[in-house]
Parts: structure tokens; sequence; C-alpha cells
């Protein structure tokens, strides 16, 4: 393959280190200046593409680019947009073929979770029925900690670490002020069908019977009076209650705890908050000072609390999804590959999946890191989640606050005259 241009771009929610795999992308792709030529990246991710928005990414230096690495969100910008099935709008995948077509671009390098392998995958089946092949790689990238194949999936480390360590906190809080204050405390998280997140609050336990003393999962069925007879229980016993819950909360039907009502960008149902619903039962039925809080976009931005080890992963899946691409690999996605089993020997490696068996498939918490109530996680669950929040891999700080990358953003001048409306 002669030389081509390369496309980058961030999809769905961000994450604390999101930028280091763009980091590993970009930084490696200049180092292969044979093969790749420009480096783009989409302004608000793939609908930069759709508009032929496209920031060119050699206007920026090596040092705002290093500076990527310790700097949380989308630096290019992301969006929420699923591009339809080929039979539903073949229109914008060919839109995003002529686009790449006329800026010379060969590689794709899509960074997202599993909507993004599908689409990825398919830009990658219809560029070659379109006589303009296209590379396309996917580079993981999801909080939620649902991608198949791969250990783990750059972001989520962070946010583990953050709600543990949050959590942590909290609860000592409350343990300082419940003798005549808040007896129960809800701190609620993301995760909408996996409970990776929620999972992690229980590596605030240091000893046994610390905090959290509940954790409710989406993939265990909540049992109403089950729960309150343990909040009731719990505070007896200590005094106060701490629970992590997940958005994705659910009942045995499926209903979730907290449905809005209407749904989201992707088709997802809309998620109203289940810290409030908990909390009024707790009100309701047991009479308890409570307190809630979201940890909503703080627990996906807290860059100042990342795993050094979610920061190198995320940096080295980047990386991996040039080096394979320049390799002439094709519609795969670079995975993570634990080696060993406990913190004390863990380590990790690079491998790789087809897209064709990544897109569209989530991975659940398994039963055997479940605990046998339901409300915590069991040792083997605790092996698999210590290791990804290990180390510190704190930004620079000026006059007490992290200083982040600030792109310039300079868009190329497009070339093709008709607009696309997204």
């Amino acid at each position: 393959m002669s030389k081509k241009n390369a496309f980058y771009a961030q999809s769905g929610g961000v994450t604390a280190v999101i930028n280091a795999s763009a980091c590993g992308v970009i930084e490696t792709a200049r180092q292969h200046s044979d093969k790749i030529g420009t480096v783009y990246a989409g302004l608000n991710g793939i609908v930069g593409a759709l508009r032929e928005e496209l920031i060119d990414v050699s206007q920026e230096s090596d040092e705002t680019i290093a500076a990527l690495r310790h700097t949380p969100s989308g630096a290019f910008g992301s969006c929420r947009y699923k591009l339809k099935s080929l039979e539903q709008n073949r229109a914008e995948y060919e839109r995003l073929i002529e686009v790449f077509k006329a800026h010379d671009i060969g590689y794709f390098f899509y960074n997202g979770g599993g909507d993004s392998a599908d689409t990825c995958l398919k830009i990658s089946q219809l560029s070659e029925k379109m006589g303009y092949p296209i590379q396309a790689i996917h580079i993981p990238k999801t909080v939620d900690n649902d991608l198949p194949f791969t250990d783990n999936c750059p972001g989520f480390g962070s946010v583990a670490k953050y709600v543990a360590v949050s959590t942590k906190e909290a609860a000592l809080d409350v343990a300082s002020m419940c003798a005549t204050s808040t007896k129960v405390f809800i701190l609620e998280v993301m995760g909408r069908h996996a409970g990776w997140i929620a999972a992690a609050g229980a590596l605030a336990q240091e000893q046994e019977g610390d905090a959290p003393h509940i954790i409710l999962l989406p993939e265990v069925a909540f049992d109403k009076e089950k729960f309150l007879n343990k909040v009731r229980q719990t505070v007896d016993d200590k005094g106060y209650c701490v629970i992590v819950a997940s958005e994705g909360a659910q009942y045995e039907d499926g209903t979730f705890l907290a449905d809005a009502g209407s749904v989201d960008a992707f088709g997802h149902k809309q998620l109203g908050g289940v810290a409030p619903t908990l909390a009024k039962m707790v009100k309701d039925e047991l009479g308890l000072k409570y307190h809630w809080a979201l940890a909503d976009y703080l627990q996906r931005a807290a860059r100042h609390i990342a795993s050094a080890t979610d920061v190198e992963q995320a940096y080295a899946v980047g990386k991996a999804a040039v080096e394979a691409a320049v390799a002439g690999k094709n519609a795969i996605m670079p995975t993570i590959e634990r080696n060993g089993t406990c913190t004390a020997d863990y380590s990790w490696s690079i491998g790789e999946a087809p897209l064709s068996e990544v897109a569209n498939v989530e991975k659940f918490m398994p039963e055997e890191y479940i605990s046998e109530d339901g409300f915590g996680i069991s040792p083997a669950g605790r092996a698999y989640l210590e290791p990804l929040i290990l180390g510190e891999d704190y930004p620079p700080y000026k006059n007490g606050i992290p200083q982040y990358a600030r792109l310039k953003k300079v868009l190329v001048e497009k070339k093709l005259a008709a607009e696309f409306k997204v």
C-alpha cells in the first residue's frame, strides 16, 4: 500500500485516558512517516468525518501531543452518533468513503466501544466493495468495561480507582457523623447492563465489615425486601450503611429501578437516577436519614486520580493500532491480555481480536466474581479488579490546578462541494 493519510476519531462517552490512546496513535504515526502521511482527527468524532471537519494534527506540536497522555476528556471532541445499518442508511457510509478518498485517507482509527467496533467493521467492508479499501482498526475504550476478548477496557481502571477512593472517603465522612446525622449514603455510578464500575467500589474495603456494605449490580435481580433488610441490619450493627449502586440496577423482570421512560441517541433506555429511587425506599420504609450522590461525569473525567496501569494500557492500544495498520492488518481491535492471576504477579501484553466477533457484544460480570448474597464481590472478583487500579500517574500542576493540553484544532480546507446533514 502506498503512503496514505490517517483519520482518528473519538466516540461515545469519554474517559480519563482516551486522550492517552490518541497520544499513542499520533506519536506512533509520526514514527512511521514512510507509510503514514498526515494524521487527521474528526472534530466531534465520526460527525467530523461526515461534515468533512477534519483537524490537521500536524499543526500540533510534539509537546502538545505528549500532553494528551495526561489530559482527560476527548481532546478532539466526541459524539453520541450511531451510524445506522448499511441497509438503513448506506449514504452515510458512502459519504465517509468519499471524504476519506478526497483527503487520501487510507487508515481509519476509531476509538470507542461496541457500537464503534461495528461502525469500524462496516467501513472496512464497504470501502473494499467501493474500490477504495480502508484499513480500519478499532481502538478499545469504555468505562463500562464491557467489550469482549480484551481482559479489560482502557478507561475502566481509572473510573474504578475513582469510585473506590470516593467510596472510602465518603464512608469515613458518614461513619464520623452517623451518631446524630446521616445513617445511609448511596453513591450512584455508571453501568447500564454490566456492573463492573459498581463492583470496583468494593476495593475500598481493607478489612471485613468496611464500606461499602451493599453493592447493587445489574447482573443481580433487585429484591426490595432483601435490600431493605440488609440496610436495616447494617445500620443496627455499624450505625451506618454505605451503598454503591449501578445505574442499571434492575428488577427480576428486567425493569430498571430508574427507568425515565425515554431513550438516548443510541436507542438505550434513559435512566433517571437510581440513587434517589433507593433513598426514597430507605426513607419511606425505614425512616432513616440519608444522603446520595451521583458520580456522573466526575468519575470518568477524574484524570488527577487516574490509574497508572490504565494510562499505560490506553497508550499501548493506540500505539498497537498504528503498528497493526502499517503491518497491513485490517478490521481488528488491539486487546489487553492478562498475564498472571493476582496483584502480586500481574502483568499484561497486547493481543488482537477480529472486529467481526467484537461488534455489538457485551461482556458482563461473571457469576464467580459476585458474592453469594449478591451484594458484593467474591475473592475472584477482587483478584480481577485490584491490579487495574494500581499506580499513580499525576498530571503536572500549576498554582494547585492540573495542567492539560490545549489544542489549536486547525481544520483542513474542505474538498467536497456538497454539505452533508447530520
